[in-house]
């Protein structure tokens, strides 16, 4: 498999690189690259980090796929340093990053080059997510964690949406190298939302491309991993988040929040056991306030 030092150098020639993490998606990548093989319309390079996958999904990027350029990584970096590994390597005029559980609709890469050539107030834009059955997958969002303690923090941006998911999201090369990419700080989840809150600091606009379609499985990687393994990663992310952006009033303005909220809802999830019919579900919810809770005391 080839190393990041085995790769060429860049070809200026390409509007779209394209990049994917990878981990443990065998039964997936395979619709991912076929999706992406039928784009039309656009000079695209495809880059793909695979993050010690213990399955077979890098021999078959590998043998199946000699067009897609495979960094293989000894160790799981993480999401955000994986992405960084192959930003360094990227030659488009744009940068896609794009999750291995996904099938990229006919036109989504024309759809979503030409959005962007058309609006250069645009730093940074989501696509339309949608799921396996067809409907819509939300991934768009206008607050930021814990933002109604933070005003001022966030006050002068530019734009109404906060943050666009990062299984589907283009950007400017330029722009995304000035900003070192993603923070690495994030290993997995949340360091979406912070590249779109500096993409806004540093004065650009975020945006939303209904015309570019893809399809999104959701959470594949993450599929051997307990739920309580889940949620504490995305505790952390979010902690990491406000931690960086924040003032340190707002900070334990919204531990304080999030810490009442978590004692409240134990105790009121606890009582509804007693009477439940559906207790697999109120388990799953009292898991989840648990582990805020021991993270929020740490």
């Amino acid at each position: 498999m080839k190393e990041i030092k085995d790769i060429l150098g860049p070809d200026d020639s390409y509007d779209l690189s394209v990049i994917i993490v990878n981990y443990n998606t065998a039964d997936l990548i395979s619709d991912c690259l076929n999706s992406i093989e039928s784009q039309q319309g656009v000079n695209f390079e495809v880059i793909l980090v695979d993050n010690d996958s213990k399955d077979r999904s890098p021999d078959i990027v590998e043998n199946d796929y000699p067009w897609v350029n495979l960094l293989a990584n000894k160790d799981n970096v993480g999401f955000a340093k994986a992405n960084n590994q192959a930003l360094k390597i990227c030659s488009g005029r744009y940068v896609y990053y794009l999750n291995p559980d996904t099938r990229v609709r006919p036109g989504a890469f024309e759809g979503m080059v030409s959005f962007m050539d058309s609006h250069a107030e645009v730093g940074l834009a989501g696509t339309r997510i949608v799921n396996p059955d067809g409907s819509l997958q939300s991934s768009v969002e206008f607050r930021y964690p814990g933002q109604r303690h933070a005003k001022q923090e966030i006050e002068g941006l530019k734009g109404e949406i906060a943050w666009v998911l990062g299984a589907s999201m283009i950007g400017r090369r330029d722009l995304l190298e000035n900003l070192n990419g993603f923070d690495e700080r994030f290993f997995l989840y949340g360091e979406d939302i912070d590249l779109c809150l500096r993409v806004r600091k540093a004065g650009w606009f975020l945006s939303y491309i209904k015309d570019a379609v893809v399809v999104h499985w959701g959470g594949q990687s993450e599929r051997s991993n307990l739920p309580a393994e889940v949620w504490e990663k995305k505790f952390r992310a979010e902690s990491i988040f406000c931690g960086t952006h924040y003032s340190k009033r707002a900070v334990h303005a919204i531990q304080r929040a999030n810490m009442l909220q978590a004692y409240w809802r134990i105790l009121t999830l606890k009582i509804a056991l007693l009477f439940s019919t559906k207790r697999e579900k109120s388990i799953s919810k009292l898991e989840k306030y648990k582990v805020a809770l021991k993270c929020l005391k740490k």
